[in-house]
Formats: C-alpha cells, structure tokens, sequence
C-alpha cells in the first residue's frame, strides 16, 4: 500500500451541509489528528441547523471529535434538503470562510453524493480552496452510493470504537434513522480497512492531487 503524508498539518478546514455530517464521514481523522497535534486549528462550517437542537448537538459532538483543538465552528440555518435552491447564500459561506483560513487540510463531502445539499456543497470547495489538499469524506445513506476511493486514513480499534461511541452518545436526535447504528459505522469501517490493509479506516475521494516526487 502506497502511503503518502500530507506534512505538518497546523489547520483544517471541516464543512459539512447538516449537523452530524463531519463527524459521520470524518470522526476517526479528526479524532486521530487532533490526538497527534494538540492545539491544531479546525475551523467548522455547517451549513444548517443553526438556531436548533441540532446546533447544540453539533458544538458538543466537534468539541469531543476534536479534543485539545482550537475548533472554531459556524452553524448556519439554510433549509435541509433545499440547498440547491439557496446557492448564493451557500457558496457566500464557502468564501467567507476561505477568507478567513488558509488550511493545510479540507475535509468535505464527495463531489458524487447522492444527496443533493452535499454534492452541492461538495462542487464549491475545489473554486474556493483551489491550492489545498481536499478530501471528500462518504456518508453510509439510503441512496447507495458507496464507490471506490483513493485515499484512506487507517483508524486503530479504539480510535474506530470511540468514533461509533461518540457519534451515538452526541446525536440522539438521529438514533431513529435505520442507518444510522454501531454496525454501519463500524462495518463500513472494516471494509474499508480491509481494502488498505489496515483493521479499520475512513476513507475519501481525491479530486486532484499535485506530486513533488523530486522533491
């Protein structure tokens, strides 16, 4: 398996269309990351939720996905499922929060999610972070749209155990979903540890990729 680091990462961008979404696809890389570099930057945008339960659910979950950091997250309070419809204001918060950071890491949805707010999310990070490292976490759903990704970060068991612990312990508002359960998370998980070679690990997509391999 090729392993391929990023350097010393002191910031990183987390954006996510609905509260749950960063922690869903990209839990164990933050928890994994934030271990390894205390009082790293993570700046959080979520586009909705705001003014909720589900605000509330989001700040409690990053604090803990993202111990020792210095998070810094927004919640925003565009529609659920009507992102498409709200471009302006979406793309808008995108820069804005370009302006304000100037991460080593993106993590965001993938540009081929079925779900329409994250695939719309998704298409305007690369015109707004166009010299950074972007990498688009997957959501298990309904829809089906699990592929096959490129890159992966491999996740020790206790680091994919807490993952799952944490992600039910802070969203209690999404534990009537019939996905949404330890054996999806952790199972998908496995999969996509057994596909690097590793026992557990997130996986992303890799829009573009620029190698110094004469460096």
């Amino acid at each position: 398996m090729i392993r391929l680091g990023a350097g010393r990462l002191d910031r990183i961008v987390a954006v996510g269309a609905h509260c749950d979404d960063i922690a869903i696809g990209a839990g164990g890389t933050l928890l994994t990351l934030c271990g390894a570099r205390p009082g790293i930057r993570v700046d959080a945008l979520v586009l909705s939720g705001g003014g909720t339960d589900r605000e509330q659910e989001e700040e409690a979950a990053l604090a803990a996905f993202c111990p020792g950091a210095d998070l810094r997250l927004t919640v925003l309070k565009l529609p659920d499922g009507r992102m498409p419809a709200h471009w302006e204001e979406t793309k808008a918060a995108v820069e804005e929060l370009r302006a304000r950071t100037e991460p080593d890491l993106v993590l965001a949805p993938r540009t081929d999610d079925a779900h329409q707010d994250h695939r719309g999310l998704a298409q305007l990070l690369p015109t707004a972070f166009r010299d950074h490292l972007v990498l688009g976490y997957e959501i298990v759903k309904w829809d089906g749209d699990l592929g096959r990704l490129a890159a992966y970060q491999p996740l020790s068991p206790e680091i994919a155990e807490q993952k799952v612990r944490l992600l039910q312990e802070h969203y209690p508002s999404q534990r009537h979903r019939p996905w949404y359960d330890r054996e999806a998370f952790l199972g998908l998980a496995r999969i996509r540890g057994i596909e690097c070679h590793a026992r557990y690990a997130e996986a992303f997509a890799v829009t573009k990729l620029t190698l110094n391999l004469g460096g």
